[in-house]
């Protein structure tokens, strides 16, 4: 049985990683310290006797005192209210600090690091769809560089140490992903639309809502992040992960109106700074090198999505 560390493993994703790896036999250490993360995500894998909670911020080295043989490191807040204003510097150092501190326990366990980018990498793309050859075009002093930058830096961090220890490790650049364990107030388009649908408020579009977004549902997602981990060695990306199919806000909105049965009616207001306006990701590494492509439809993974906030706001887990 194979002990994994999960960073971040009480957020959105990363408690969706760790019921997919204890379903799957493994021995899973979920450390987090549940700045955006909620308990009620992980209550019940409290009591599995193969999972283990440990509340510690990563910009402080950890020791787990057990054995590790894979570390995957999604620690640090990706939703842009919890990033920016007052919380920007944290998250610079979760990426970056908390970034070193995962790949030093890495390299004392000789376990292989798994780092969750972003797509946030690309900024205001200038090439479309977004293949993990592109560089980017991003604000370096913008109210999203925290979060844009701290990622890009470590990228950097990780494959230095690939480099000059020969550190097993693999980059992934997540896309636009929704699902089951999302905040009611995580800001992002998705978890806004349909819990201010289920409240009976108008929807917020920022801008023209003509930008796009690709979404893919959260299963598919932990599916690619697993097969990643387990390629071979030699294989560190990055790859995208991500739906490659793209869809206006607008057009989101309108589906989930539907699926909610209530409707339409829209405040417009101003786009954020470094908002951008394109995103579709080019996933033919991932379908190539890992057989990967996401299976849920739109429809059929934001249905899901809307049954688990109609549980999550009636319960108003917060912690």
């Amino acid at each position: 049985m194979k002990t994994i560390l999960v960073t971040g493993g009480s957020g959105f994703i990363g408690s969706n990683l760790c019921k997919h790896l204890i379903n799957d036999g493994m021995r899973v250490i979920c450390v987090d310290n549940n700045y955006t993360g909620r308990m009620c995500n992980i209550a019940d894998l409290m009591e599995n006797k193969n999972f283990r909670f440990i509340l510690h911020d990563i910009t402080s080295p950890i020791d787990p005192e057990e054995k590790i043989d894979q570390i995957y490191n999604l620690a640090c807040p990706a939703s842009p209210p919890a990033y920016q204003g007052p919380h920007a510097i944290e998250t610079t150092k979760t990426c970056i600090i908390g970034g070193l501190n995962m790949l030093e326990l890495a390299r004392q366990h000789q376990a292989t690091i798994l780092q969750t980018s972003t797509s946030e990498v690309y900024g205001e793309p200038t090439v479309h769809p977004q293949p993990e050859s592109y560089f980017g075009y991003v604000n370096p002093t913008g109210i999203r560089s925290c979060y844009d930058e701290g990622k890009r830096c470590a990228e950097s961090l990780f494959f230095s140490y690939h480099r000059i220890y020969d550190l097993p490790i693999k980059i992934v650049r997540i896309f636009n992903t929704y699902g089951p364990n999302m905040r009611h107030d995580d800001g992002r388009v998705i978890s806004n639309f349909i819990c201010q649908s289920l409240q009976g408020q108008s929807l917020t579009v920022f801008g023209s809502g003509q930008q796009t977004r690709s979404l893919c549902f959260v299963d598919d997602t932990v599916d690619c992040l697993i097969k990643m981990m387990n390629s071979p060695k030699e294989f560190t990306g990055p790859v995208n992960i991500g739906k490659p199919e793209e869809h206006s806000i607008l057009e989101i909105a309108e589906i989930i109106s539907d699926i909610t049965a209530t409707k339409i009616s829209m405040v417009h207001k101003e786009k954020p700074e470094d908002d951008p306006s394109r995103r579709k990701p080019d996933i033919s590494l991932a379908q190539s090198a890992l057989a990967w492509y996401p299976k849920t439809t739109l429809k059929e993974g934001l249905q899901k999505t809307v049954e688990y906030f109609k549980k999550d706001l009636k319960q108003n887990c917060k912690l």
